[in-house]
Parts: C-alpha cells; sequence; structure tokens
C-alpha cells in the first residue's frame, strides 16, 4: 500500500504513481480515490480556474476492474461527454493518455453528489454530518420536480442519439443545494443501442435502482430500461424509503416501490411513476418523451405544490 500526498492531500493506492505532471493544472484541492471504476477524481485550481480530472489507470485500492479496463472505459467515456454533450452535464475540455495512465478533463462544477458514497465513514462517526441525500429529500417538492426536469430532459437527449443509461443512479447526479443547480457527473458506462446485458447480475448498477433486465443475461436494453430507471429515480425523490425496505431490494434483486401513504405527490404522479418502473416491460412506455408527457399532466394536476 502506497500513501500519496497531492499539495497536502494524502490518498491511497495499491503501487506508487507520479503525479508531479498535475502541476500544469494548478493545486489540487480535492481527491476522491473510492471509486469502483478504478478512476481518480481529483479537483485542481489554476488562478480563478478550478478543474475536475479523472485519472485512469493507477492502481487503486477500491477499483472493481484492473487498471487497463479502467482505461478502456474512461477512454470510451470521452466520447459519450462529447456526444451527448447538455447544459447539465459536465462538459469535458480534453482527454489525452499519459504514460500508464488515461486522463479526462473536466469543467469543476460546485454542488453534491447525492450517492457520496466515499464518506459514508465519516457520517458514521460523526453523526452531526447531513448526508447530501438526506437534505435533498428534505427540500421542497417544487425544487425536486426541476430536478427532475432536468433528468428527463437529459434522458431524452441520451435516447435520441441511441443510448441505454447503464449505471445512472443518484451517484451520477449532483446538487448545489446554493443556486438549486443540477449537474450530471457520470455517464461513463453507458452503451450505444442495440444494447445486451451481457455480464447477468454484475451489470453495473446500484441495486436500490435497477431494472429487471439488468440482472438477466442476454437481456436487451433499451429506452424502456432508461424509462425504468428513471422511475426508479423519481420514487427515491417523492418516496419515503425505510433501511429495510432498501435491504429488501439487494436480497430480492428488484427495485420496489413506496406505498401510495409513502409518497410525497398526488395520486396522478404516483400512478405515472408507477407504470415506468414496471417489471414487464410491455407495461412501461415506449419512450422517455411519452413518459414526460404524462408526468408533466400528472404534475400540472396535483394542487398542493
Amino acid at each position: 500500500m502506497e500513501q500519496i500526498e497531492l499539495d497536502g492531500i494524502t490518498f491511497r493506492l495499491k503501487t506508487w504513481c507520479d503525479f508531479s505532471w498535475l502541476r500544469s493544472y494548478g493545486t489540487a484541492f480535492r481527491v476522491i480515490d473510492a471509486t469502483g471504476s478504478g478512476c481518480l477524481c481529483i479537483g485542481m485550481q489554476k488562478g480563478s480556474q478550478r478543474y475536475f480530472l479523472k485519472i485512469a489507470g493507477a492502481d487503486t485500492i477500491y477499483a472493481e476492474v484492473p487498471p487497463d479496463e479502467s482505461i478502456r472505459v474512461l477512454k470510451n467515456a470521452a466520447g459519450l461527454y462529447q456526444e451527448l454533450a447538455h447544459p447539465n452535464l459536465i462538459h469535458l475540455i480534453e482527454h489525452f493518455p499519459h504514460e500508464n495512465l488515461y486522463v479526462a478533463v473536466f469543467d469543476w462544477v460546485e454542488g453534491e453528489c447525492l450517492f457520496d458514497f466515499w464518506n459514508f465513514e465519516k457520517y458514521t462517526q460523526n453523526k452531526q454530518l447531513i448526508r447530501p441525500s438526506d437534505r435533498f429529500h428534505t427540500l421542497s417538492a417544487r425544487k425536486k420536480l426541476q430536478c427532475a426536469e432536468v433528468l428527463f430532459s437529459f434522458l431524452e437527449k441520451t435516447a435520441e442519439k441511441g443510448y441505454v443509461a447503464v449505471d445512472f443512479y443518484d451517484g451520477s447526479i449532483m446538487y448545489d443545494f446554493n443556486t438549486d443547480q443540477t449537474m450530471i457527473c457520470d455517464i461513463d458506462f453507458f452503451r450505444k443501442m442495440p444494447a445486451y446485458n451481457n455480464m447477468g447480475e454484475k451489470l453495473f448498477g446500484t441495486k436500490r435502482l435497477k431494472s429487471p433486465e439488468e440482472y438477466i443475461l442476454g437481456a436487451k436494453l433499451d429506452e424502456k430500461t432508461n424509462v425504468f430507471t428513471l422511475g426508479a429515480l423519481l420514487f427515491d425523490f417523492f418516496g419515503e424509503f425505510s433501511s429495510s425496505d432498501i435491504a429488501e431490494r439487494y436480497m430480492k434483486n428488484a427495485f420496489s416501490p413506496c406505498d401510495r401513504g409513502k409518497w410525497e405527490l398526488n395520486t396522478a404522479c404516483y400512478e405515472a411513476a408507477g407504470k415506468a418502473v414496471s417489471a414487464e416491460r410491455n407495461s412501461r412506455y415506449r419512450t422517455i418523451r411519452e413518459f414526460h408527457l404524462v408526468w408533466e399532466k400528472a404534475v400540472d394536476s396535483d394542487t398542493d405544490i
């Protein structure tokens, strides 16, 4: 195990790696080393300009894939950020190989990740710290609906370009509690259609939100998969779930919506989201656009918002 120090910030790698070349981007102010993708995420500042760097190929201790696979994924993902460019998707500045690494450089955006798993130990140690996810759930329905509109808009763009949003979850979403701006920060595992599940149960994605086909080897992944993903996210935004409810998703390999009584919006919204997360694919909306139209009508009928 190697302790790496970068501008006073310490993080761990399995093997030593030289990061002196980062000086061209200024000074490091944040490092996240606990990613399953094997990427180091580093915030750099040079004058008034801030950058977000994803670096693949370093031998990180939390990686779920080997360094060469991490490089392959990030190199492919760079093209995704360009093709799916959207006002609420982080902006890719450049990407390039560096020795045995691969680097993607983005504009820095302010906000907090809605599933910041690398901070979980801090929350355990200090009960006074509030998770971004908990803070988000206390926002007004109107503010969360604005966030939902960003997701609808981005996934409509994703569908137009012919992609499946694999591993799209709350960890892909950043929210700035000062400006109420929503940004999407991680689309690395999106796949071009036609796409199929070649990993079975191990397909990338959290069991809190995955669709049934994302557990089945050889199953087709398409826009109806995106519909399910978005419906599941909406239930997490506007529903109330206990820790045992979440544990059941992991145990059964299946998402389940909350009861109507634990849903924040009206019945029309509940039914609209419920259709999106139908276990039977043919019972879902055919497209994100169709889902969006039904959702908008349901929201407009909610007199309490």
